[in-house]
């Protein structure tokens, strides 16, 4: 299943993240990335569709949560893409 994640500094970033989303009415998912993807220990991900993510990146820049990276999951393999 295709999708994006979008990486946060920290659990605490990434549970904000989510709610800023669900404010938004944007589904998302928590997790931690794989280990190739980030050299940050205390990394968290957030996970949404790919249709969904002009929309959280807006809702996120709305309330001053920038990314840290952006990865698109496609044909089993990640890919950073620009913000």
């Amino acid at each position: 299943m295709e999708h994006y994640i979008i990486l946060a500094r920290s659990v605490t970033y990434a549970q904000r993240m989510q709610k800023s989303l669900g404010r938004a009415g944007i589904r998302c998912l928590i997790f931690r990335p794989p280990r190739d993807l980030t050299d940050l220990g205390c990394a968290y991900a957030v996970r949404v569709s790919i249709p969904d993510l002009p929309g959280a990146l807006a809702a996120l820049r709305r309330d001053g949560l920038g990314p840290v990276q952006i990865f698109i999951y496609q044909q089993g393999r990640y890919e950073e893409v620009e913000p």
